[in-house]
């Protein structure tokens, strides 16, 4: 049951950001492809990617509170639907070439900035995180508890 409210609760804030985020108007902005949708889209999987690996690499989350940030708010907060939809909708508006540079560029900076957030996890937040392990096992073995 608790994972259900860790769900629930913060798939409530994933989706208010993202319409937040949906309905912010970038300024001078006169082409077609959405980039609102984009950037929620970019950063839903740079931050699915660093809190995963954080997660499950670097510290030992609960899975109550690993389904909550991953299913919960980031399921809420990046839309694929919503970019089927708006890729459909400028098919249908004979936009073809904005279409395809929308689904090419989604999945480019996608795959990129999900790579960049592995990469981020593992190398900057588990040195910072290692060093406390590794006094704390530094400790341990002064104390000659460990072998």
């Amino acid at each position: 049951m608790r994972k259900y409210i860790f769900i629930a609760a913060c798939g409530m804030l994933g989706a208010v950001l993202r319409c937040a985020i949906k309905n912010i108007h970038v300024w001078n902005y006169h082409g077609s492809i959405p980039l609102n949708t984009l950037f929620v889209n970019i950063t839903g999987s740079f931050l699915l990617a660093l809190l995963l690996t954080v997660a499950f690499e670097v510290w030992n989350f609960d899975s109550d509170i690993r389904l909550g940030i991953a299913t919960g708010f980031l399921g809420a907060y990046t839309t694929f639907s919503t970019l089927c939809k708006e890729t459909v909708k400028l098919i249908t508006c004979g936009q073809y070439f904005s279409a395809i540079s929308y689904i090419a560029v989604s999945v480019i900076l996608g795959l990129t900035s999900a790579y960049i957030g592995i990469i981020l996890a593992r190398k900057n937040i588990s040195r910072f995180i290692g060093n406390k392990k590794e006094e704390d096992l530094a400790n341990v073995i002064e104390q000659g508890e460990v072998k």
